[in-house]
């Protein structure tokens, strides 16, 4: 029934949105058309449903392999070569992503142009699906603007090859950005919705996404109060059932869905469901006989810092005597993301079924045999495996979580800091708050500064921790200006922790760190933004190309 449901949302957006040529055309009496649509709640609910396909699912875990954070196995995979910098106007991905934003920017447009027609709704109804409408277009926005820079913005339902205006500046995007967000909160409910509209946006929603455009164009009093608003509303509260070794993993497998009633944490998901619309990522990540898809980063791991709340280089708790000591007196959310020895994993595949510990990870394996994950790195993600859906190929029903209060709390830390307002009281309502939930030492402004440790530094720290693996970590990057972190060689664990017979003839640096990945770029002059897609130009010149972009 799910399934009829969601094809007859397509046909539906098929025939909303041609063109009527005159007044000749006349509605049939025997089928659905533009005239006859835009009527009932049913009918708008149908339409608004369709938008929600525009929220990124998995490729929002595959966008943290644009940063530091993950490398794919594949060369060849798309955020593996915008993360290298090698690639031009021509590279088919660059306008992939222009043309799915702006075709679901047009679909947003049909619903804003036509929703008023439904003359029976309810006014109140009505205003909460155009809020919706609206954040989801404005989403869209800001993935763009964030790629490009300088864009068209469109607000009437305009086919892709009929965009033939000039761009709008950058400062008009995020402007029209934030005035459609802040419309879009006073039009929507405060609470979540539930039953059938479950994963439905809200208030909340809008403002969250308000806070990270506003950071990323650092406007930190925007951000500040946008993050706050979310915070007084008491709806959302982090993911916590009193277990903090695993409650941080738990959220990111099913006992995490938004469905399970226990999750008052993720403002906004893609909803997934079994046999309905599922993906892979679980299996990819620990996909039993070939190379994990995605694999943490040393630049990653050093990141977490030592339970004593030091960094690796100014901890005496820090030891790499051997593999598993990597793992121990660490940030507990270590543990919980990257996958350690001793845990359970669905990675192991040793030909033996009479083997009981087959599921404990006991050391990484580098040599692909059909007999087990191999992994570029040294290390695997145990962060987004739902341990269930490993075994079978695109079986994973897993919620995939675009917002979380956890970056709203993020997001109110570094405003106030930017401004030069943090105090303590700040950090205990949002950063250790996120400590708290794992039993991590909390973070205190005079131990910080009696270690000589830069304040801006840890709170982005933290940022990167929290949420890793959750497609951020390259938006954070461009928005630091840290650009050469994109420059430097993807660097593995190092050789000598390997077992022996997985060393083999791996290349090294000279701390000893395997080289998973060498000569990536990063051009300060023109890798901060994407370049305009060769074939948006050819369609309309007027676009112009950005800095340092050739066509």
């Amino acid at each position: 029934m799910r399934k009829i449901f969601l094809y007859t949302c397509m046909a539906v957006f098929t025939l909303s949105t041609s063109c009527r040529k005159d007044f000749l055309d006349r509605d049939p009496l025997d089928a659905i058309s533009d005239g006859t649509f835009w009527k009932t709640e049913q009918q708008l609910g149908l339409m608004l449903n369709g938008l929600y396909a525009n929220i990124k699912n998995n490729n929002t875990i595959a966008l943290d392999q644009m940063g530091d954070n993950s490398i794919h196995s594949s060369p060849a995979d798309s955020y593996r070569i915008f993360s290298s910098g090698n690639f031009g106007p021509d590279l088919p991905s660059v306008n992939a992503e222009w043309k799915s934003q702006y075709a679901g920017i047009r679909q947003c447009n049909v619903f804003l142009d036509n929703y008023t027609r439904a003359t029976t709704v309810n006014e109140k109804v009505k205003a909460q699906m155009a809020g919706e409408a609206k954040t989801i277009r404005a989403y869209m926005y800001m993935n763009l603007v964030c790629f490009f820079g300088d864009l068209p913005i469109v607000t009437k339902p305009l086919n892709i090859d009929e965009l033939k205006a000039k761009r709008n500046s950058r400062k008009e995007v995020i402007d029209f950005i934030l005035k459609e967000l802040d419309e879009a909160a006073a039009m929507m409910q405060k609470d979540p919705m539930t039953g059938d509209k479950l994963g439905r946006l809200n208030k909340a929603a809008a403002l969250a996404l308000k806070a990270r455009i506003a950071l990323f164009d650092q406007r930190w009093k925007e951000a500040e109060t946008a993050a706050k608003e979310v915070m007084d509303m008491g709806v959302y509260s982090l993911y916590s059932t009193g277990k903090p070794s695993t409650d941080y993993n738990d959220l990111f497998t099913y006992k995490g869905k938004l469905s399970a009633g226990a999750n008052k944490e993720t403002i906004i998901a893609r909803l997934n469901l079994e046999e309905v619309s599922m993906h892979n990522i679980s299996r990819e990540t620990q996909v039993p006989d070939q190379n994990a898809r995605y694999s943490p980063t040393q630049s990653l791991v050093d990141a977490y810092l030592c339970s004593d709340g030091l960094p690796i280089d100014k901890s005496p708790l820090y030891k790499e005597n051997s593999y598993a000591a990597l793992f121990e007196n660490r940030d507990p959310r270590l543990k919980q993301t990257i996958l350690a020895p001793g845990a359970r994993w669905g990675g192991r595949k040793d030909g033996n079924p009479a083997n009981k510990d087959v599921e404990l990870f006991t050391a990484p394996k580098m040599i692909i045999d059909k007999l087990g994950s191999v992994t570029l790195t040294g290390y695997y993600y145990t962060k987004y495996v739902e341990l269930s859906a490993v075994p079978n190929y695109a079986k994973d029903a897993n919620d995939i979580h675009v917002m979380r209060f956890a970056e709203v709390l993020l997001s109110y830390a570094e405003a106030r800091m930017e401004q030069g307002l943090l105090t303590q009281a700040d950090l205990d309502m949002s950063i250790n708050k996120l400590r708290d939930r794992v039993g991590m030492k909390r973070m205190l402004l005079s131990e910080l500064a009696a270690n000589n440790m830069d304040v801006r530094t840890e709170i982005r720290r933290e940022r990167r921790i929290e949420l890793a693996r959750e497609g951020q970590r390259w938006y954070d990057i461009i928005r630091w200006k840290e650009g050469k972190r994109l420059g430097e060689d993807v660097l593995g664990v190092k050789k000598a922790l390997l077992p022996a017979q997985q060393a083999g003839k791996l290349t090294v640096n000279a701390n000893g760190n395997i080289i998973v990945m060498s000569g990536r770029q990063f051009d300060e002059s023109k890798h901060y933004l994407w370049p305009v897609p060769l074939d948006q130009l050819k369609k309309n010149p007027d676009l112009g190309q950005n800095p340092g972009w050739s066509n």
